[in-house]
């Protein structure tokens, strides 16, 4: 699914500056199961600004609405008549949503209320880890289903690089070798000869798998000590 995070406050408030009637919208999909952009979360953003507004002098009207899903335009039909009540708009969803409110409402102005992270896994309640980036060439056939680009530091689609520390990443020690991780796969597959086929290399910066911890869910995360 895709994971989201929910912007800074201080970054939606100065897209909200001038605007006294705003609609934020909710997507029901991924937003909501990763808990940035649901139902739940519009409303309340919803009440932090109202709050925010009335201490700073400024009042403003919000309203909330929730689709199942924001990137499927049939779906966004039923705002058709909320929308031309309000001067502005917040999307909830990831990037693509966004964008599909803005192209369905181009007399609106409509700002993000999440940052759309990456495409992950649920590991606990409020816990989501990065397992695919979306490279466009899928190698998880040859790799014991254990993804390269995102569980390697480096990205590297051909072996572990000079720097692994046994079973552990050079980058991060808590990190696992994701090439370790696929040999052992392989082996217990009996499917070693896999490994061999060279795949093309992919420039990809050092990173690591990107994670996102929700707010109030960090007792989710298991501690390294």
């Amino acid at each position: 699914m895709i994971v989201a995070k929910r912007k800074a406050f201080d970054e939606i408030t100065r897209n909200l500056a001038g605007y006294s009637k705003i609609l934020t919208v909710g997507c029901g999909t991924c937003v909501a199961v990763c808990l940035a952009g649901g139902e739940k979360e519009a409303a309340n953003l919803n009440s932090e600004l109202a709050m925010a507004r009335k201490v700073s002098g400024h009042p403003a009207e919000f309203g909330a609405r929730t689709v199942e899903r924001q990137c499927d335009r049939e779906l966004l039909a039923e705002l058709d008549s909320v929308v031309p009540e309000y001067e502005a708009i917040i999307s909830m969803a990831c990037g693509v949503g966004i964008q599909f409110l803005a192209e369905r409402y181009p007399d609106k102005p409509v700002f993000p209320g999440v940052d759309t992270t990456f495409m992950g896994a649920n590991q606990a309640v409020g816990w989501y880890e990065e397992r695919c980036r979306g490279c466009g060439t899928c190698f998880l056939a040859y790799t014991g289903g254990i993804c390269p680009v995102t569980m390697c530091a480096k990205g590297l689609f051909n072996g572990p690089c000079g720097g692994t520390n046994g079973e552990s990443c050079e980058i991060n020690p808590d990190q696992p070798c994701a090439w370790h991780m696929i040999y052992s796969r392989l082996a217990r597959q009996g499917r070693l000869e896999a490994i061999v086929n060279v795949q093309q290399p992919a420039e990809w910066s050092n990173q690591i798998p990107r994670t996102v911890v929700q707010p109030g869910y960090e007792d989710a995360v298991p501690s390294n000590d």
